[in-house]
């Protein structure tokens, strides 16, 4: 098994050099918890690269090698790694057939419930701390720990906006006793207003909070899983021989996309409607009177097209 160590230096490695060819990416998820301080390991890596510099990046990473191993899509099911489909808030999956088990690499356009633009606030090799913890509002248990500690980074480093990200009853009613919140950020996060005036309900709240990420995270899955079958099973109808380089396997990929996988499939589907399903599956979830203090969530899908 490739050390965490090795997996650091190798994707920080790719990175870098993709920054100095001018295109604009950064190390996200896990790994970026980890350089953050707030996770101790992890196998794969997640990145973040604008959406118009794809090809670019698509072309790197197909000649970088680990282990004297070249990459190339994962499985069936990762769309190809174009701009069309990385606006509409696709992922694309690479694997390195490392052993005794595969190096991962996934690669975003749209930081999933981003609300600011990602590449303003890129920190060298990695996204902000604020973009990371937006992404782990995720419907996976294990992700929440990370955003609250985030959320304290930021507060630590002097930056408000770390109040966005505290789910602990105890972090955002100390923040509330020793920072000046702006007005826009009770607007955005109204749980903030219980912190601010030590309401009782804050915990109740804070779940509720949760629950409605979780819903709204399996409501977006939901609405990519239903699109992405067709082209999941025109893939490997349309593949002659296996292996073959990645150049090749992205141009069936790109013909398969084309005809079978829609680009934006968010947009289609509506992001109100998106957000009322998921406030809607939560009300079965959490008391009626806890409804009001929900995040109002649209504005967390900017540059979504």
């Amino acid at each position: 098994m490739i050390p965490y160590a090795g997996l650091e230096a190798f994707f920080t490695g790719l990175v870098a050099t993709a920054q100095s060819h001018g295109m604009v990416c950064g190390i996200t998820s896990d790994m970026a918890c980890v350089h953050f301080g707030v996770a101790a390991t992890t196998k794969d890596c997640d990145v973040l690269c604008a959406p118009g510099q794809a090809e670019e990046f698509r072309a790197l990473i197909a000649e970088t090698s680990l282990q004297g191993l070249l990459p190339n899509y994962r499985g069936n099911i990762s769309p190809p790694l174009d701009a069309r489909w990385m606006r509409g808030g696709w992922t694309a999956h690479f694997t390195w057939k490392t052993k005794p088990e595969e190096t991962c690499l996934d690669i975003f356009g749209i930081a999933p419930r981003g609300s600011s633009p990602w590449e303003a606030e890129i920190q060298q090799l990695y996204a902000s701390q604020h973009t990371v913890a937006e992404m782990k509002l995720t419907n996976r248990n294990q992700d929440w720990p990370f955003v609250t500690a985030l959320g304290i980074k930021l507060l630590g480093a002097g930056a408000i906006r770390g109040c966005l990200h505290l789910y602990s009853v105890e972090a955002p009613t100390k923040a509330m006793r020793t920072n000046q919140i702006s007005g826009w950020m009770f607007e955005a996060r109204p749980a903030l207003r219980l912190a601010s005036t030590g309401d009782d309900r804050l915990e109740a709240a804070l779940q509720a909070e949760q629950i409605f990420w979780h819903r709204l995270d399996a409501c977006r899955i939901r609405v990519h899983e239903h699109a992405l079958r067709p082209y999941v099973n025109a893939v490997p109808k349309a593949i002659a021989r296996w292996p073959m380089p990645l150049a090749e396997f992205h141009a069936i990929r790109l013909d398969c996309a084309s005809r079978h996988l829609p680009p934006s499939p968010l947009t289609t589907h509506g992001l109100a409607q998106l957000v009322n399903e998921a406030r809607e599956a939560t009300a079965k979830s959490v008391h009626s009177s806890l409804m009001e203090w929900l995040p109002k969530a649209m504005d967390h899908f900017i540059n979504i097209a």
